[in-house]
């Protein structure tokens, strides 16, 4: 009888702070990468202004961190979603699913650890960025190429997946969580769909990023999937510093639809998998209220997928499929 395969996957993840003491290093070792923060003479300067930045922002989230709970819960929805992925793929293969946080513990050196551990046939780098830029999913590569140089693992060939936004069963778990959200809505005919995406500063995609050419394609192939002919607006969050990053802004658009007297809303997610601070705080709490203030009568917002069936099953198919994918 043949022996089934080993496989293991590694989930990456930006990954947040555990403690409202964690805050600040997490930001170091956000502003400190070099795919995010690059300019000219950026390796001497780097440093030290990746400690100002990390020091005053720390200053300012403290309070966001404070009210979900003093810590993101970012770590707990991976791992679950993590758990949930390997009992899906044990009915096919012997599988191992890892976790490795860009930015806090379990590090991606720490996934690297418990991977050798399982010795496995085959290796898949899963980053759960549906779209691909090179300040996510391509900064996560970048480290497990860097750490693997010196691992066993080295030479066994890994299977990437770049990016799922167009991914079918993905698309369809988007969809679902979007209705069961618009459900709540006493008349869903009536709402206003805003998708808020993660910003990224200008510069990125004018190198070539396709982050924005990606979101604006996720956008079109849920509005096609999901058929509710509403109105919608697509614009970006969580904007750091004073250069020119992708826009509208969140704060912006409904800024706008108050103008407009839009009654109802409903923000929908689209380059988020798992809650943490930027949907629990900057959209549930800081959004719902700047919405009422400008007059927007019923706020809604959509949970992420998290370890929901349908988002797990997407991931497996991922996998499992090995489907190529769009190049870097």
């Amino acid at each position: 009888m043949k022996q089934r395969k080993s496989v293991a996957v590694v989930l990456f993840q930006l990954g947040g702070p555990d403690s409202l003491e964690a805050i600040e290093p997490f930001l170091l070792n956000l502003f400190r990468d070099p795919d995010i923060i690059e300019f000219p003479f950026s390796r001497i300067a780097r440093e030290p202004l990746a400690r100002l930045i990390s020091t005053t922002r720390a200053k300012r989230v403290r309070d966001h961190y404070a009210e979900i709970g003093g810590k993101s819960p970012i770590l707990e929805f991976t791992q679950r979603q993590a758990q949930a992925l390997e009992m899906q793929l044990s009915q096919s293969c012997d599988a191992r699913v890892v976790v490795a946080m860009r930015y806090w513990h379990p590090l991606t050196q720490e996934a690297l650890r418990a991977a050798e551990t399982f010795s496995p046939d085959e290796l898949v780098l899963l980053p759960l960025y549906p779209q691909y830029s090179r300040t996510t999913t391509g900064s996560s590569l970048n480290e497990w190429n860097r750490q693997v140089q010196s691992s066993p693992l080295k030479d066994l060939p890994a299977k990437i997946v770049r990016e799922f936004y167009s991914d079918d069963r993905y698309l369809d778990a988007v969809v679902e969580r979007i209705n069961t959200s618009l459900a709540r809505f006493p008349a869903w005919e009536e709402v206003h769909l805003v998708f808020s995406a993660h910003s990224v500063p200008i510069s990125v995609i004018e190198r070539g990023d396709p982050y924005q050419r990606q979101i604006e394609q996720t956008v079109d192939l849920l509005l096609e999937r999901g058929h509710w002919r509403l109105p919608h607006t697509l614009c970006y969050q969580s904007k750091v510093g004073a250069s020119k990053w992708l826009q509208p802004s969140l704060h912006q658009t409904l800024q706008e639809l108050g103008i407009r007297q839009t009654r109802n809303v409903l923000v929908v997610p689209i380059a988020f998998v798992s809650d943490h601070v930027e949907t629990l705080s900057e959209i549930d709490i800081e959004a719902r209220a700047e919405a009422a203030g400008y007059g927007i009568n019923r706020f809604e917002m959509m949970p992420g997928l998290n370890d929901s069936p349908a988002f797990i099953d997407a991931l497996a198919g991922l996998v499992l499929d090995h489907k190529p994918t769009e190049s870097e």
